[in-house]
């Protein structure tokens, strides 16, 4: 995996066939983004389990992206940062990388039945609270920032895999049958994305214009986000009830590295980029220590 990892970052540096790195990442984020990531959504989540541990999967998701916006804010108060680098730090304190990173590790890791419990952790905590709490922190941070003046429902109902997993709960809880035919298209849409998600987070790993004492202000993000985060996490599925593989799928999700989505927050909003890339850059290096660690303790 780190050398898919790899291969988007070559990418960045030797531009094959003159094609930009970010160009290029812009256009397979979108093709998995609307199309290829919903058909994932649906094939998993039509014939995964929806009872309990769903739920509580989706409970020790939102404790931890509530406890990483708490403490982000809480650290970057403390160190009296701008606004607009305390509200990038804080969305990277709180927001895990948790469908583009999460979901191929939990797939090689644990397994193809694993695939459900990152869609579960993102989709049902994560996606709606980084629309809502987290857009609410962006736009109260920003500076410059144009945005659209778009309501948090509203983007809500712009994000595909949100209608995928309505779509694929209504015909779950419907018994609805999964026929041959439409289960092999949708396997095999779903096949490319992990490799697609792991390179294009290659291609997106980039230190923007951040160096010298900026990047000291990253260290207390990093650290809530593979550190703090994961502990929290494992607390809280522990007490919810969630146990085996399960938990260990629910723990290796809160200590994925600072979400990548993030870096398109910061330029809608107006915050500080260049500090959340190096974030995303960084923590994602560091994770390929902290995610074995993590995966051991957990054995």
């Amino acid at each position: 995996m780190a050398l898919m990892i790899a291969v988007g970052v070559g990418w960045r540096v030797l531009r094959p066939g003159g094609l930009d790195a970010d160009v290029t990442r812009r256009a397979v984020t979108g093709l998995v983004y609307w199309v290829l990531l919903p058909a994932l959504v649906l094939l998993v989540l039509w014939q995964a389990p929806l009872g309990a541990d769903a739920a509580r999967t989706a409970g020790a998701a939102a404790g931890g992206v509530v406890f990483g916006l708490a403490a982000g804010w809480g650290a970057y108060r403390a160190l009296g940062a701008a606004p607009p680098v305390a509200g990038a730090l804080i969305l990277a304190a709180a927001f895990p990388n948790a469908t583009y990173l999460g979901l191929p590790v939990l797939e090689k890791a644990l397994g193809t039945w694993a695939r459900a419990v990152a869609i579960q952790y993102d989709l049902f905590a994560c996606t709606p609270l980084l629309m809502t709490v987290g857009i609410l922190v962006a736009r109260a941070h920003g500076q410059g920032g144009e945005g659209d003046g778009e309501g948090a429902f509203g983007a809500l109902l712009k994000v595909p895999s949100l209608w995928a997993v309505a779509a694929a709960v209504a015909l779950n809880v419907g018994d609805v049958p999964l026929t041959p035919g439409v289960e092999g298209l949708l396997a095999t849409m779903g096949t490319a994305v992990p490799a697609l998600m792991l390179i294009a987070l290659g291609m997106g790993l980039t230190w923007g214009d951040v160096g010298g004492w900026r990047l000291a202000l990253v260290a207390p993000a990093i650290a809530i986000q593979l550190v703090a985060v994961p502990l929290v996490v494992w607390g809280l599925a522990v007490a919810l009830g969630l146990t085996g593989e399960r938990l260990t799928g629910v723990v290796l999700e809160g200590a994925m590295p600072c979400m990548v989505l993030g870096i398109v927050i910061c330029d809608r909003f107006g915050l500080d980029g260049g500090l959340y890339a190096a974030a995303v850059t960084l923590s994602t290096a560091l994770s390929l220590a902290t995610l074995p660690f993590w995966f051991g303790l957990l054995q």
